[in-house]
């Protein structure tokens, strides 16, 4: 790759991530171009309240009168220093890595998170093969802010305590320490006005500016030199050259232990599994794990938490992981509803507006004792299968219940289409989605099962599940386009079914409980595979659809306008590979083509943001990726399809 191509450097990104929901990220020619990229962004309240801390650290090799200047910084008018005109490699793995050249020397830097901690690690190495005499200087860029906002140098205040080798920043209401071991000399100057092009694009406010509150100075005369920089929360901690090496090689070892179970498989498996690791996160509410639904903005959202749970931990070896994202979950049940999200601010309560998230929880414990038959954490989580149930069939929130016909009715917004500008609901979906009622059976059925196993009397949801196939069967149906109508709004003769073509019929097939027969399944496939179907996931609308929106960009109310209504979700991919392999499962050479299905998946691991898979992708060829950088159901499902669909003989 040319690293001196400005667009091609900032198209490809990379993020590492500490198990709290804090992260370093940028691209890989170090520029910044989004409010969230920085080498430490702190959770202070994991896995939310995250702050920027340390936005970027400006490196300089000093050699006689020449002053080659390593970072790369984007203003509204131009782009100053172009230190990517000195890197010569980047590389993800084990971890971030660039490797610069500035005239004979050559540098080394890498980039590292201690797991469990606010800390970021940068060390480099220095070869200077002449041995001539010359200054390596270290500047920090450091903030103050939530990953949401924006600063200026009016609103920020710092404070700084100078020990040897280290500075104490006080922000007022956090502190953080910048260690080396290097000698330090506070020299406070204000960087102004950085553009972040990407928030641009996306219409937010994108200018800042940074406080550079001294640097850090290492002479080089000899051969080979080295040092480090460690950002932190920890102000305790006393760091060495020892102490990182170690935590270097700790952390290697821990990404090694992860991948063990798929050491005889290849690569890409072992990428999704380094990947699903970055979304499991210590919830300090509950002393419990939980799911960040995807970096860099997203927090802990129910829905998307369970959908991925099965990808993340059960097909990846996780189970101690599992139960303790379903304990986390359970405990803020209200009303037979789990969580739709936790709020960034812990002071506030969550948020409750979803009718799908409780049906994937008892779809989440159903797959985990599929994995486990772990009885006795079923018995704890019958109370919670048992509420959502109940709840679901005499009525809840947001109008969830259970009609006459034994299908779930429900208001608008509440499904995994939520998106909303203003009062207007794009994608409203009210009545009776097919989706929800096809999780409705399916928990059903596993709660059935589950209940006997537990000795409970499940005769009531039994006889539902018997009442909701029937029904499912007679009303979800479309003669016409073979296939399922999306949702049923209205009561009796007045009821409206609609017949556009959306992906969401595809779990009517793909989840472990279904009501059709084997004809009707095929028929939703191969309606899928003809309308929906991209080499990077499922549309969510027909192209054939008036309402059809092939591209996803503009500013906020643009891009919620066709976040459902033709944008490519790869995490669709995942419950498209299990229905085919389920409807196809007598093809020859089946496995290879589903292996197909991933090709262009596995390339973009080593695209956009490298070693993950974005939240969304252009309708339109050539899918260009959008959203959020890293998706936790993206990852999740394609890992989980893998193991589940592919890798069995």
């Amino acid at each position: 790759m040319n690293y001196t191509d400005y667009i091609a450097g900032t198209d490809r990104e990379w993020i590492i991530t500490n198990g709290l929901g804090g992260y370093a990220s940028s691209t890989i020619i170090g520029v910044n171009t989004r409010k969230y990229h920085g080498l430490l962004i702190a959770s202070v309240n994991p896995p939310m309240e995250r702050k920027l801390l340390l936005s970027s650290l400006d490196e300089e090799l000093i050699i006689g009168d020449n002053i080659f200047k390593l970072a790369v910084h984007k203003y509204s008018d131009t782009i100053y220093p172009h230190g990517n005109e000195y890197l010569e490699n980047f590389s993800a793995e084990p971890f971030p890595t660039f490797l610069y050249k500035a005239g004979e020397v050559t540098i080394k830097k890498q980039i590292m998170m201690v797991h469990g901690e606010n800390t970021s690690i940068v060390r480099y190495e220095i070869n200077n093969p002449s041995g001539k005499h010359g200054t390596f200087r270290i500047l920090p860029l450091v903030n103050n802010r939530s990953i949401h906002q924006m600063t200026s140098s009016k609103g920020l205040s710092f404070i700084q305590e100078t020990f040897p080798g280290e500075t104490i920043l006080n922000c007022g209401d956090s502190y953080f320490k910048i260690s080396s071991d290097l000698p330090y000399k506070a020299d406070e100057h204000w960087y102004y006005n950085f553009e972040y092009e990407v928030e641009l694009s996306r219409g937010y406010p994108n200018i800042e500016d940074n406080l550079n509150p001294g640097h850090f100075d290492m002479e080089i005369n000899e051969t080979d030199t080295s040092c480090f920089i460690v950002a932190s929360t920890e102000l305790d901690q006393k760091w060495d050259s020892r102490k990182i090496q170690e935590l270097f090689i700790d952390e290697e070892k821990r990404k090694e232990e992860l991948v063990h179970k798929f050491i005889n498989e290849e690569g890409f498996l072992q990428k999704l599994t380094i990947a699903a690791d970055s979304f499991i996160v210590d919830r300090r509410s509950t002393g419990s794990k939980s799911v960040i639904a995807g970096y860099h903005w997203f927090g802990d959202w129910g829905r998307d938490t369970m959908i991925s749970l099965p990808g993340l931990t059960l097909a990846t070896g996780r189970f101690d992981d599992a139960k303790s994202i379903l304990s986390t979950f359970a405990a803020h049940c209200k009303d037979g509803l789990i969580p739709n999200l936790f709020p960034e601010n812990a002071s506030d309560s969550p948020v409750y507006n979803t009718v799908d998230a409780s049906l994937w929880f008892v779809h989440a414990i159903g797959r985990y004792m599929d994995y486990t038959d772990d009885i006795d954490f079923a018995k704890s989580m019958w109370p919670t299968i048992e509420s959502i149930l109940n709840h679901y069939r005499k009525g809840t929130a947001y109008n969830i219940k259970m009609d006459d016909d034994c299908l779930i009715e429900h208001a608008g917004q509440l499904t995994w289409m939520d998106a909303k500008i203003g009062s207007w609901e794009v994608t409203p979906r009210w009545g009776k989605a097919c989706e929800i009622n096809a999780l409705w059976y399916n928990a059903l059925i596993y709660a059935t099962e589950i209940g006997k196993q537990l000795g409970m009397d499940v005769s009531v949801f039994q006889e539902i599940a018997e009442s909701t196939n029937i029904s499912f069967n007679e009303k979800f149906w479309n003669d016409e386009k073979n296939c399922l109508y999306d949702c049923i709004s209205g009561f009796g003769e007045s009821s409206e079914k609609d017949a556009v073509v959306r992906p969401n019929q595809i779990f009517a097939v793909s989840l472990p409980h279904t009501m059709l027969s084997h004809e009707m399944e095929k028929a939703i496939v191969d309606t899928i595979s003809e309308d929906l179907l991209t080499p990077y996931g499922l549309r969510t609308l027909s192209p054939h659809d008036s309402r059809y929106a092939g591209q996803y960009r503009g500013n906020p109310e643009t891009r919620d306008a066709v976040y459902h209504n033709g944008t490519v979700w790869p995490w669709l991919l995942g419950p498209y590979i299990t229905a085919y392999a389920k409807v196809y499962r007598n093809m020859p050479d089946l496995k290879d083509k589903l292996r197909a299905f991933l090709h262009m998946i596995e390339k973009h691991m080593d695209e956009a943001c490298v070693g993950t898979i974005s939240e969304v992708f252009d309708g339109d060829m050539p899918h260009n990726p959008g959203g959020c950088v890293s998706q936790a159901w993206s990852v999740a499902e394609i890992m989980r399809c893998y193991v589940e669909d592919i890798l069995p003989e």
